[in-house]
């Protein structure tokens, strides 16, 4: 059953992908100050609130094992960490790349950029933790507490435009209604977030299968040693 729903999810993302980036390149207009790098954002955006997701739904599920100390929290956190990382690699570097044609350096200490690069190394840490640590329930415990702790600063870096006036421009889309973008840009951003968000479940799914093996192993060579 998880196959086929892994399946279901990577087939509807890669079309909904290659539809849209026929759309983005071929239908959508340059934008008028930015030219045609700002498509790039169609990836950049999506990219990054996959991430805040994920990283969230990883705090929940940390908050959960510290209560019932039950170590499939743990997995599943770790797994969506993990794949919520790579996104937000996807996301700095696309920015990176956004930055050197609009502002002509590849990085700048802008107060958005600094508090997500800060995120994103607590998580690179986050992965080297579990790696360094053998224990299974102390590996757990203190990677629970610095995935709570990293995902505070989520909220730092979503409001850092709003708290800093500083390179960063400001949000292309607002909760509150409103857009950066010019009117007919903004669906291929929806239709981007859909199948970035149905990938990264994907993704977190075999992810968690992953995870649920190498229990599986670590409690056999535990097993093998005791006797």
């Amino acid at each position: 059953m998880r196959t086929k729903i892994i399946l279901a999810l990577t087939l509807a993302s890669a079309a909904i992908l290659a539809w849209n980036i026929h759309t983005i390149f071929l239908k959508v207009p340059d934008e008028a100050n930015q030219g045609a790098i700002f498509r790039i954002l169609y990836f950049h955006v999506p990219a990054a609130i996959s991430s805040f997701i994920g990283f969230f739904v990883a705090m929940g599920c940390s908050v959960v094992y510290l209560a019932k100390k039950d170590l499939r929290y743990d997995a599943i956190a770790a797994s969506i960490n993990e794949v919520s990382l790579a996104f937000a690699t996807i996301t700095l570097i696309t920015g990176s790349i956004w930055g050197h044609i609009i502002w002509g350096v590849w990085w700048a200490w802008d107060g958005r950029l600094t508090s997500y690069l800060i995120c994103w190394l607590m998580y690179v840490g986050y992965l080297m933790l579990r790696r360094a640590i053998d224990e299974p329930t102390q590996r757990a415990r203190i990677c629970s507490v610095l995935s709570i702790i990293a995902s505070a600063d989520i909220v730092i870096v979503w409001k850092s435009i709003e708290w800093w006036n500083t390179q960063h421009p400001g949000p292309m889309l607002t909760i509150r209604g409103g857009s950066g973008a010019s009117t007919g840009m903004e669906p291929p951003i929806y239709w981007n977030m859909l199948a970035l968000s149905m990938l990264c479940a994907a993704l977190i799914l075999i992810r968690i299968r992953q995870e649920a093996m190498r229990h599986e192993i670590d409690s056999m060579r535990r097993y093998a040693h005791a006797l």
